[in-house]
């Protein structure tokens, strides 16, 4: 049986507005091909405007201001089509998204050209003997690949352990003092913590040769001299701002709710920031822990007044002169010989190398793993359940028959 339109119903859809009839709505994510040419044509057209502009109506123009011409041309056309098609919504996002990924583009891409650059020439003396020799009985006549730079890598490990074990328990303590705490000494805490965080490593290297390495210059005992211990408690005051406020920023991120059932089960604050907000927070802690690692790891200034340099090897970082991977690179890189040069880039390759390590170690224990567990109970129980769920096969006949 044939069903017919009233006349009704065929007037209702012709009194449908023109503008619903013309334009679909569309998402602002959606990005199709059609897109992907107007974006393409908006630079194009900018390109060439600005060519005319700046090539053959005007004399002198700069490259610089070309560049900067024809960015700003193809934004505005880009938003005047993109809004002409899908509407000014859509068109505020795209353009949006083309300024965020261009300033990403401009950070992005000189680091790949520096960690491209150094890695070219790191590689020309980088050789297995690097990790296991150091400096003993190298001459400038000798090729880049002979001896290597093991002291410095021994140094590096050894100051940076020392500096994190003396800053971690100090700046998790400022921490929980700056978050969990309502004392009234936390304002001129915070505001020291933040004066902190802009002085210069080698202020901190200064403070410490005047403290520790001047005044007992003529006592002979070798702690207060030239070694690695002084050079991590100057590292250690470079890194205790920048853990401190890290994890300060990570602790205020752990919801109160946290906080409140366990007070109120019973338990101590003290007992409450040991057992709830430091396993909540532990990813972020350990993101914290990263960056103080980096602040530290490639500080030279502080190093000049404290580890002094050492060529040989030296493991033991309480008595004597000892080196480090900024203070190699440092020392070989102002040598006139081009073997000492890239025995310095090499160096810098390395340093490169042992951040790069340490980053995924870090990452690796301090991943939030309950994700995932979450995620293979979730894909176990969509198991149970297909299975036990009958398939239409087995339906009754009841229920699949339709009535004529």
């Amino acid at each position: 049986m044939t069903v017919t339109e009233t006349p009704a119903a065929q007037a209702a859809a012709t009194r449908t507005p023109p503008a619903q009839r013309r334009r679909a709505p569309r998402r602002p994510r959606e990005f199709t091909t059609f897109d992907v040419w107007i974006l393409l044509g908006s630079l194009v057209s900018a390109i060439s405007l600005n060519w005319l502009v700046f090539y053959r109506f005007t004399v002198g123009a700069s490259f610089f201001g070309f560049i900067v011409g024809s960015y700003l041309t193809f934004l505005v056309i880009f938003a005047a089509v993109t809004a002409d098609r899908v509407g000014r919504l859509v068109a505020t996002d795209r353009v949006m998204t083309v300024v965020v990924v261009s300033a990403a583009a401009i950070v992005f891409i000189p680091l790949v050209l520096l960690v491209g650059y150094i890695l070219v020439q790191g590689l020309k003396a980088l050789r297995p003997n690097f990790f296991f020799n150091d400096q003993a009985g190298i001459t400038p006549v000798m090729p880049s690949t002979s001896g290597g730079g093991y002291h410095a890598i021994v140094g590096t490990i050894e100051q940076v352990g020392l500096a994190l074990i003396e800053s971690l328990p100090l700046a998790l303590a400022a921490a929980v003092f700056l978050n969990e705490s309502r004392s009234k000494w936390r304002r001129p805490v915070r505001i020291f913590v933040d004066a902190m965080s802009g002085l210069p490593s080698i202020v901190a290297g200064l403070f410490i040769f005047a403290v520790f390495i001047l005044p007992f210059a003529k006592s002979g005992n070798p702690l207060f001299g030239y070694n690695g211990f002084m050079a991590s408690l100057a590292l250690a005051i470079t890194m205790l701002p920048t853990i401190t406020r890290t994890v300060e920023v990570v602790l205020r991120l752990v919801p109160d709710g946290l906080r409140e059932a366990s007070l109120a089960l019973g338990s101590s604050r003290a007992r409450t920031v040991w057992s709830v907000v430091f396993p909540t927070a532990k990813t972020g802690m350990t993101t914290a822990v990263v960056l103080g690692i980096a602040r530290a790891v490639g500080e030279t200034a502080p190093l000049l007044f404290t580890a002094f340099g050492y060529d040989l090897m030296n493991s033991n970082p309480f008595a004597g002169s000892q080196e480090s991977l900024p203070l190699f690179v440092y020392r070989n890189i102002r040598k006139p010989d081009i073997s000492a040069i890239e025995r310095g880039f090499a160096g810098a390759l390395v340093l490169l190398l042992i951040v790069l390590v340490l980053f995924a170690i870090a990452r690796f224990f301090g991943r939030d793993r309950s994700k995932s567990k979450k995620r293979a109970s979730r894909v176990s129980l969509s198991g149970l359940k297909s299975t036990f769920t009958p398939s239409r096969s087995t339906a009754s006949p009841a229920k699949e028959a339709s009535p004529s």
